[in-house]
């Protein structure tokens, strides 16, 4: 078991190098940060020492040393665009990003399982199949359409909800967060319900596949033949059984969730990580760009690991396979 999971943390270290390596390209031949740094009357002279301050004049191989050395210390450097440290902009976008996520991923789970489950108790029901069309349109849907359709309907038509922004925040130390504030809520509604249809369709689509087969098992045909009341075996047994793939698919696809938050939090201006990387792109703000790219990439490094450690701790299998 121990060779298995050093072989995972191998991989994953290695998966962390490439990401970084991938970063560390972005940092040398996307624009001139001294360029960018320099005022525009800067002489020859100040350029050369600022290149020479960045460790610029160095071997590629120093300098990608460095990046690592740094990065490891969670050092990314100064944003060209704010003049400040990208591990404090980090730090100031993640609590939103990550309120986000947790929001969505609760909604997605309280909506996706109660609804696979009616479609697969009944699954050539009137309900179920308009279920299936809905959440096959919902689907289809690409994420900044639908957030736009909310807007219009629940902020725009009926003033119900805010359309952008993150509502008032209460600083807790180093966190800041708008799940304390009434406004708070109001604002995390409708991106959380944008970010969160998308895995909500897969968990229901999920769980009534699993319930389907689970159900039409032998020992599901005994519950019956002993007279188990419907409600046992269908929450009991057949939805217990059921939730294993689930949870997994659940944990991730929450790096996706960070990862692909970008357009739902600029279609709401969401002060999160996403927007904050968009506004990187815009302004060739490669320091913050290398720090989310790093940030993504461990992230479903760490993701990935777990669960494989996990399964082998679970199935021995896994591990005399791998």
């Amino acid at each position: 078991m121990l060779r298995f999971i050093r072989r995972r943390l191998g991989q994953a270290v290695l998966v962390v190098l490439a990401v970084g390596l991938l970063s560390f390209v972005m940092f040398r031949f996307v624009g001139d940060p001294v360029q960018s740094m320099s005022r525009e009357d800067a002489t020859v002279q100040e350029k050369q020492e600022l290149r020479a301050a960045l460790g610029l004049d160095d071997p590629v191989p120093v300098q990608f040393a460095a990046f690592l050395m740094r990065a490891v210390q969670g050092d990314f450097g100064v944003s060209y665009r704010n003049q400040r440290p990208v591990s404090d902009l980090i730090a100031e976008r993640l609590p939103a990003t990550l309120e986000l996520v947790l929001a969505a991923t609760v909604l997605a789970l309280a909506i996706g399982i109660p609804l696979g489950v009616i479609t697969a108790i009944r699954p050539n029901g009137v309900l179920s199949n308009a279920v299936q069309a809905v959440s096959l349109i919902g689907v289809s849907t690409p994420t900044f359409v639908t957030g736009i359709m909310l807007i219009l309907f629940f902020a725009v038509t009926l003033r119900w909800l805010p359309s952008f922004g993150r509502g008032d925040t209460i600083d807790l130390g180093w966190w800041s967060t708008g799940f304390l504030t009434a406004s708070g809520w109001r604002a995390i509604a409708l991106p959380s319900l944008t970010l969160a249809l998308f895995q909500m369709t897969l968990i229901m689509r999920l769980v009534r596949t699993e319930m389907i087969e689970i159900l039409q098992s032998d020992y599901i045909r005994f519950a019956r033949a002993r007279g188990l009341p419907s409600s046992s075996i269908h929450y009991r047994l057949a939805l217990k059984n059921a939730l294993m793939p689930v949870l997994t698919i659940t944990g991730m696809q929450i790096g996706g969730l960070i990862a692909f938050a970008i357009v739902t939090e600029s279609v709401f201006q969401w002060p999160g990580m996403g927007l904050l990387f968009i506004q990187a792109v815009q302004f060739v703000d490669v320091p913050v760009m290398a720090a989310y790219l790093m940030f993504v990439g461990l992230v479903f490094v760490a993701l990935n690991a777990i669960v494989d450690i996990t399964y082998a701790l679970v199935d021995p299998r896994l591990r005399v396979q791998g």
